[in-house]
């Protein structure tokens, strides 16, 4: 690229960052709801869709890529696919695998959901991974929090805060990531067994040193995912037996894309809780990942008794569930809140989006 052209292209996304805050502005003034959105391929995931829709895509673009320092930066609208076609360039990737939902998903939907893939046990969630963002706030000011190298903490707890937040806080306009080399090798196994069997071992291997990068317990088999250096993965399949399960790479990519059979049809219920829970006894099918703290309950039907059955045995096994996908919303998506952490919600609401414009009803 020319350096008039990249001139041209830095007064372009100049000009898209102006008007995302003009708009902003003008919202706030009027008090008018925003919907932040970009490619929409997470529409459903949240409460109700509110406002008029904020899009995202125009202000897109990697900012910056050092390989050798392990961190990517780029603009809310670049595209998820853009970006691991550019890390697996590098023999990169984010490791915790961040589900596609379809190629129109963007980089800010990514941290703004915040929802992790079947390496998120093994290598960390969304939040782990976030070293700095610039946030829009309802005044349309960009506001720089945590920075580009790893070492950095000056905000960073900022910056993580934004994972999850669905755009209830402002837009993100840049995000900084750390990424991760791609495993020297994996391999995956496959073991029948039942429910309270497959939590008891996976507890057991959760202290174990074994490569164990990806886990699912489904219709009574158990499979794993094996990551690292050959030596070690090698090693580890001795060590635990097992089949190889074929096409283990398309089963993983089917959770991670949540194309898997299971999650299709009737209401998903992802149940959150300690990996050493016991089997928690409801009415439905489960599929478990994670070592066995995240469940996915499904449900042909839900109502409020229902609902109110499964939040309560779930938080006294000491977690937390939330209505996925399908279902009656009014039954309330994510786990009620505890008054004092509403409270804090409240707070950060009102520093960032005093109007209350950013995505309102979508969490709560």
């Amino acid at each position: 690229m020319t350096d008039s052209l990249k001139d041209a292209t830095t007064d372009s996304l100049t000009g898209v960052a102006a008007r995302l805050g003009a708009r902003i502005r003008a919202a706030t003034a009027a008090g008018s709801p925003l919907r932040l959105r970009g490619g929409g391929t997470k529409d459903w995931y949240g409460q109700g869709l509110d406002g008029d829709v904020l899009d995202t895509r125009p202000y897109s673009g990697i900012v910056s890529y050092e390989p050798t320092e392990l961190v990517i930066t780029a603009r809310c609208g670049t595209p998820l696919a853009e970006i691991e076609a550019l890390l697996a360039r590098h023999n990169q990737m984010l490791a915790f695998e961040p589900p596609r939902f379809g190629a129109e998903s963007t980089i800010g939907g990514v941290v703004a959901s915040a929802l992790s893939g079947p390496r998120r046990a093994s290598a960390g969630a969304v939040r782990d991974f976030v070293l700095g963002a610039v946030l829009m706030d309802g005044r349309g000011e960009g506001l720089r929090f945590g920075g580009q190298v790893m070492k950095n903490v000056a905000g960073y707890d900022v910056s993580r805060l934004l994972a999850g937040s669905l755009g209830t806080l402002g837009l993100i306009l840049e995000v900084s990531l750390k990424v991760l080399p791609v495993p020297v090798s994996e391999t995956s196994l496959r073991f029948e067994m039942g429910e309270i069997d497959a939590l008891t071992r996976l507890n057991e291997w959760a202290g174990q040193p074994l490569p164990i990068s990806a886990s699912c317990w489904h219709q009574g088999a158990l499979s794993l995912r094996l990551s690292g250096a050959q030596a070690a993965v090698v090693a580890a399949r001795q060590r635990l037996g097992g089949e190889t399960l074929d096409n283990g790479a398309a089963f993983w990519t089917s959770l991670r894309d949540q194309s898997h059979a299971h999650f299709g049809g009737g209401a998903l219920w992802r149940l959150s809780v300690p990996p050493a829970a016991s089997a928690i006894i409801l009415r439905g099918a489960q599929l478990i990942e994670w070592g066995g703290a995240q469940r996915w309950l499904k449900v042909d039907q839900c109502d409020a008794a229902q609902a109110a059955n499964i939040r309560s045995a779930v938080a006294a096994a000491g977690g937390h569930a939330t209505l996925f996908r399908g279902g009656d919303k009014q039954l309330g998506v994510f786990h009620p809140l505890a008054p004092a952490v509403a409270k804090i919600h409240d707070r950060l609401k009102q520093s960032f989006d005093p109007a209350g414009i950013f995505n309102p009803g979508r969490m709560y």
